[in-house]
């Protein structure tokens, strides 16, 4: 059958495309970073807590806000780039002078426009005073700080040191970032806490 040389060109390039989108998936993942073992081990063994009640079970206790970030905000050593952190669960029994892998201080939920939390990071934390002035390490990163508390969920005066873990939610600004655009807290939420500029109290 006869073809329009118009026709032959629009089926090469449709076959061309087909075979840039292959391409194009795989440089996508090639450009994610792999987790570390430790990692893929710590989020296997969080993984219960995408429920929170489970969380809640284990000692980790909302505080209720979640903890925006709009414009950004510096905190003495610490930058926080616009995005936002979410809400955090605290385990006061985890906190101590050493870190565990598998026992974050804190676990951090989204909240879903249906009203449900989406555990989206962890975060181990550490106050100033058991660091005993050495900045923790944990996955091979130093945690960030000293840094005062961040009100209203938790008192100026606890100056520590954290570093936030996005294992259930991709970061644009890296994996180890505070804040994380890609997490949304409404701003017509009464506990929506936005925070901006100079991070002061």
């Amino acid at each position: 059958m006869h073809r329009s040389p118009l026709y032959r060109a629009a089926v090469l390039s449709s076959i061309a495309l087909a075979a840039m989108v292959p391409m194009h998936r795989a440089q996508a993942q090639a450009a994610a970073p792999a987790m570390s073992a430790e990692l893929v081990a710590a989020k296997a063994g969080l993984e219960k807590y995408k429920d929170p009640v489970m969380a809640v079970r284990d000692g980790y206790l909302s505080t209720v806000a979640c903890i925006d970030f709009p414009v950004g905000a510096t905190d003495g050593p610490v930058v926080y780039p616009p995005g936002a952190m979410g809400v955090h669960l605290l385990n006061a029994g985890n906190i101590g002078p050493k870190l565990d892998p598998s026992k974050p201080q804190v676990l951090i939920y989204e909240p879903s426009p249906n009203g449900m939390l989406q555990l989206v990071a962890a975060e181990w934390f550490m106050p100033e005073q058991a660091a005993a002035g050495t900045a923790p390490e944990i996955f091979g990163q130093k945690l960030a700080g000293p840094m005062d508390g961040h009100e209203p969920i938790m008192p100026a005066a606890l100056r520590h040191y954290d570093l936030h873990v996005w294992l259930w939610k991709d970061n644009p600004k890296g994996m180890f970032t505070s804040t994380n655009s890609s997490v949304k807290c409404s701003k017509s939420d009464p506990y929506t806490v936005a925070i901006g500029a100079d991070h002061k109290h």
